[in-house]
């Protein structure tokens, strides 16, 4: 695979959408997909069409209304489950079937209570099924962060052959290291013969806090697609952040790798999502917390108000986000204080700034924030004194 796009593959529609107090009616699910189109994934992943009526619905109509991105709809290796997923995206300009099956030895046992060569026959067969309905169809190997690297391959050779487009090696669990995700890529890339005749697909949950790292690995080892949601959302500790692998490719252009993703629109719809998912998200989340771009350490304020640079990589406009927040508490130096005084409209010197810091100290030490009328106040007291 030459090609350095990266396709961004979204499901917070689905897997974000299993995060318990999450779920998602129709209208609000079709709200979310237009967003996610205007932003520019590649594929959406609508659903689980099987899984309830609502869903299906929802994947329905969201196949009626998107027009650039692919739309998805997940089954299980199950024949019953494709042609549902068929008939859910059969209005879609670009459909695409996301069949697969576990294939870790703790899978292949404890939950098939079967055998790898059945897997495998099961794992060929749906790709089949899927293909009778779309040209589209993504494999998943489910565990495959688990799954013996040898074995891996045999499967993912057999399912391209059977006319998988895209192969899924999902570290389901958020296990693997980032080099071992890496490694399992590369391996892949070297080991199976017509993987050339389909994209690789990561998709890492963030159980150890490393699917996004995973992630950037894998598409270092040759990876082309990453599947993530908004705001890291999904089962358990989330999934892989889209906000955040789409910048961390932009901001390493030596990567030498792009996205279609219009990231001005990142902090825009992370806010939208949060607010329809009734999931806030987190005040230090990288990119779209609300603590992403505000500075409070005196050290770090000084240096950030001579050049922007020297404490922050991504400017706030890049991404959306509001323009970057200098917060006064008892870790502020002078320059800060300075700073937030002129934004309010007062010219002190520095012999005031002096006088006005041991105040503004008593004040900080005793609450978390100092706020604007704590300013005005000091202020105001400040200039009635040097009028006596």
């Amino acid at each position: 695979m030459t090609d350095n796009k990266i396709h961004i593959f979204d499901t917070t529609l689905r897997d974000g959408e299993q995060v318990p107090g999450c779920k998602l009616n129709t209208k609000e699910k079709v709200e979310l997909a237009l967003k996610l189109e205007e932003l520019g994934v590649d594929i959406i992943e609508a659903g689980f069409p099987i899984s309830s009526p609502g869903d299906f619905t929802s994947v329905n109509e969201i196949s009626k209304i998107i027009k650039n991105a692919s739309v998805c709809g997940l089954t299980r290796a199950v024949q019953k489950d494709i042609e549902v997923a068929a008939e859910a995206l059969k209005y879609a300009v670009r459909p695409r079937i996301h069949t697969g099956i576990g294939t870790s030895d703790l899978h292949i046992k404890a939950k098939f209570n079967s055998t790898r060569e059945d897997i495998l026959r099961r794992a060929i067969q749906c790709v089949k099924w899927a293909k009778n309905f779309v040209d589209d169809v993504e494999f998943y190997a489910e565990d495959a962060g688990r799954t013996g690297n040898e074995y891996l391959a045999r499967v993912v050779e057999a399912v391209i052959k059977a006319g998988a487009t895209v192969v899924n090696i999902p570290d389901t669990t958020g296990y693997c290291l980032p080099h071992q995700y890496g490694e399992k890529i590369a391996y892949l890339v070297n080991n199976v013969p017509n993987i050339d005749k389909a994209i690789i697909s990561c998709h890492c949950h963030n159980d150890l806090g490393l699917a996004t790292a995973n992630s950037i690995a894998g598409i270092i080892n040759g990876a082309r697609q990453i599947e993530c949601t908004i705001n890291g959302l999904g089962e358990r500790a989330g999934n892989t952040s889209l906000e955040e692998v789409v910048m961390i490719i932009k901001q390493h252009k030596d990567m030498g790798f792009y996205t279609n993703i219009n990231a001005k629109q990142l902090n825009p719809l992370s806010q939208l999502v949060a607010e329809t998912m009734r999931m806030p998200v987190q005040c230090n989340k990288a990119i779209v917390g609300s603590n992403a771009f505000s500075h409070s350490s005196g050290i770090h304020q000084d240096g950030f108000l001579k050049d922007a640079l020297t404490y922050e990589i991504i400017n706030p406009a890049e991404v959306g986000a509001e323009e970057s927040k200098i917060v006064l508490t008892a870790r502020s130096g002078r320059s800060a204080l300075a700073h937030r005084f002129q934004k309010l409209g007062y010219q002190f010197d520095r012999n005031d700034i002096d006088v006005l810091y041991q105040e503004f100290l008593l004040i900080a030490d005793g609450k978390k924030e100092v706020m604007k009328e704590d300013l005005e106040s000091l202020a105001k007291a400040h200039t009635k004194e040097l009028a006596v």
